[in-house]
Formats: C-alpha cells, sequence, structure tokens
C-alpha cells in the first residue's frame, strides 16, 4: 500500500526498505512478506494540453489522496514536426524533377487517430499500466466533460443559431471596426491606421476569440507590447488616470456587437435593413 513521505523516509533511514523506482518513487519492505491492502482508484483528468492523474485509496464514502501527477502532452510538438516533414517531403519532390505526389497507398486503418491524440493516449495508458503494476488497483474513473461554449454564452442558442455567431455577416475587421466605433481603443485616435491587438496579450496566454481583439494605434500597440491591460495603463505616460477608458475598454469587450447592419442569406444574397 502506499505510504506518506515521512513514513518513506523512515523506512528508508532505518534500513527496512530500499528504492525500486524514482518515478513514481517506490520503495519495497524488506522485512515483511504479507499484508493487508484496501481498495484504491485512479482517477483520470484528461486535457489537451496535460492530463492529470490521482491515485485514491477509497474507504466506504471517504477518500484519502495518496499520489497526484500531471502528464504534459507533446501535441502540438508532434504536429509541428509532422508540418516540417510535410515541407521537405515537398521540397524534394520537385527539387530535380517533377514527381507526382502518391496518395492511393496512403489509406488509414480502422480505429486510427492522428499522431498527436494517438500519442496522448498511448502516455496516459503506459502511465497507468505502470501505477497498475506498483499499486494494487481495483478501478479506474475517467472523467469526460463535453463543453458548449456558445450555450455557455447564449443559453437560448440552438438549431442554425450555431452557424450563425457574431461574425455573421461581417470579417473580423470589419466587426471591430463597427464595434470600436473606428478609433483607437486607448488613446481614442481616429486620424491614424489602426491595427488589431490583443487585449489579454497573446504571449501570456490570451487567445484568439474575437472578445480579446480590439483595435489599436501603431504607438499605443508597440508600447502595450505583451503588458496586462491594467498595467499599460498604469505605467503609460499618455494614458495615465485614465480609469474611465479602462472601465469602457473591459465593458465593452464582453459586450456583443448587436444585429449586424447587413445579414447574409444561405444563398449569398446580402440584405440591408
Amino acid at each position: 500500500m502506499p505510504c506518506s513521505e515521512k513514513r518513506a523516509r523512515l523506512l528508508l533511514g532505518r534500513g527496512r526498505a530500499v528504492v525500486v523506482r524514482a518515478y513514481p518513487f517506490t520503495i519495497r519492505l524488506k522485512d515483511r512478506t504479507g499484508s493487508i491492502i484496501q481498495p484504491v482508484r485512479i482517477k483520470i483528468d484528461p486535457g489537451s494540453k496535460t492530463t492529470g492523474i490521482a491515485v485514491v485509496r477509497e474507504n466506504g464514502q471517504k477518500q484519502h489522496v495518496l499520489a497526484l501527477m500531471e502528464l504534459a502532452h507533446r501535441g502540438r510538438q508532434i504536429s509541428k514536426s509532422l508540418d516540417q516533414r510535410r515541407a521537405f517531403r515537398r521540397r524534394r519532390r520537385n527539387q530535380l524533377r517533377y514527381r507526382a505526389p502518391r496518395f492511393l497507398n496512403r489509406t488509414k486503418p480502422k480505429g486510427w487517430l492522428a499522431p498527436s491524440l494517438q500519442h496522448r493516449v498511448d502516455t496516459t495508458r503506459s502511465l497507468v499500466n505502470r501505477l497498475r503494476s506498483l499499486v494494487p488497483v481495483e478501478s479506474i474513473s475517467q472523467e469526460l466533460v463535453r463543453f458548449d461554449t456558445q450555450k455557455m454564452e447564449n443559453p437560448e442558442v440552438s438549431g442554425v443559431e450555431y452557424q450563425q455567431g457574431t461574425l455573421l455577416g461581417y470579417e473580423i475587421r470589419e466587426y471591430l471596426l463597427e464595434k470600436w466605433g473606428r478609433e483607437c481603443a486607448y488613446c481614442a485616435d481616429k486620424d491614424t491606421p489602426l491595427q488589431i491587438e490583443h487585449i489579454d496579450p497573446k504571449a501570456n496566454g490570451g487567445s484568439n476569440r474575437i472578445s480579446n481583439l480590439t483595435l489599436a494605434c501603431r504607438p499605443c500597440n508597440q508600447e502595450k507590447g505583451r503588458q496586462p491591460l491594467a498595467d499599460f495603463f498604469a505605467s503609460s505616460k499618455r494614458l495615465k488616470n485614465h480609469q474611465a477608458r479602462l472601465d469602457r475598454i473591459l465593458k465593452q469587450c464582453k459586450k456583443p456587437l448587436g444585429t449586424p447592419p447587413r445579414l447574409i442569406q444561405p444563398g449569398g444574397r446580402c440584405i440591408r435593413p
């Protein structure tokens, strides 16, 4: 049975146990052959970048956490490597003479998964099998949750409305120009070219969602850089003490534009109100 870190240190210090594996850290008792075990459950919380794994001991309705682990996946790295390999193959095919690409011999077997997804499955299964060889596991639980992001923003969305989001009939730049009044969101300058700006910097984990985009002039965009919005307003000499404009940006970014002035029917016909 798994034990606490303190007890493991005492057993190793007194010479009653030896180290079997470094990760996950496993010891083996030298002066005991039989023991009483309790049911242990492995709980898995899968994710696109990391997968959380917990080993818990169950005692009726009570559960005691024995170990917590986080498995980091290399899905994005694998995807980039495949793109690079594809580029090398195309360059090699056209370097000396044209050679038609082969495609009839690239059939995918039944149950095929993308390499990035297959890597996620294999690494999770490998770690679970390793834990099963070290711990008396009797059951495994996995969390399966699907999020409807559009229904989270609009609980009444249904049917074809899933295909008619906030950008229906708009390009992103036109949408932002209409939403932010065709002016810089930071200095309110209108007589200058405007650039698309991430409110929460992309270098700090900001997304490309329309609610995280705004318009900014070139000086404001360069001055802000990767600073958070509040730090930018606090450090900027031109925008210092502009609390009202900061509050307006935070309120406006979450507010939908409303009914677009022009809609496009499924057949492509443009309707103007």
